[in-house]
């Protein structure tokens, strides 16, 4: 099937081809990934015999798919410009960002409130991450209601939740931006944003 197809089934139509083109120009693998409760996305530089090569998950509304697409061709981007001398969010790559959603702004893809979270995000050198809350919480407004589903920072502490995988993690505490959980088998400690969707285990 056409990418450009199947990239409909994720992404406002309107922004499908371009997303397209990017794939091809920059000769990138992109996955079209299940959920994961700790990243919406993930982008991998050059490595071995592999070339670049970015995921997304396929849960997300397609604003926020597009968000995240285009946050992860702004390292594919940046990778190239200045290898590992940039920061992963720093200057280089919110110049980078903001460039690669310029298209996006002139075909008016976006809502007028997420426009709007975009241009706060990208104008405010404190949100250097792409765990902006605003942003996500934003993003997230436009997601079809799930009953069972709650966000991590609204669980109490040593509270279990699992995610759609059926793995079982217990909430700890907040390390800066993100919250500190125990996956229950394998005691491996892992970071989730405040705003990821998990289900709550009852007591």
């Amino acid at each position: 099937m056409d990418k450009v197809k199947v990239l409909e089934k994720y992404l406002p139509p309107d922004a499908a081809p371009l997303i397209g083109r990017w794939i091809d120009y920059f000769k990138c693998e992109f996955k079209i990934s299940r959920n994961r409760g700790t990243k919406f996305g993930d982008y991998r530089p050059p490595h071995g015999d592999k070339g670049h090569r970015i995921s997304v998950n396929f849960d997300l509304n397609p604003y926020a798919f597009l968000v995240t697409t285009v946050h992860e061709f702004a390292h594919l981007h940046t990778w190239n410009e200045h290898k590992h001398k940039a920061k992963p969010h720093g200057t280089e790559w919110k110049l980078n960002f903001k460039r690669m959603m310029q298209p996006f702004f002139e075909k008016e893809v976006f809502p007028a409130d997420i426009r709007r979270a975009i241009t706060s995000y990208l104008d405010n050198p404190a949100a250097s991450s792409c765990s902006d809350l605003t942003l996500y919480r934003t993003l997230r407004n436009y997601d079809a209601p799930k009953e069972s589903a709650i966000t991590v920072e609204k669980l109490p502490i040593k509270a279990m939740f699992k995610l759609k995988d059926g793995r079982i993690f217990r909430k700890e505490e907040k390390l800066r931006k993100r919250y500190k959980c125990i996956e229950v088998s394998s005691k491996r400690v892992y970071l989730f944003s405040p705003v990821a969707e998990v289900e709550i285990i009852p007591d």
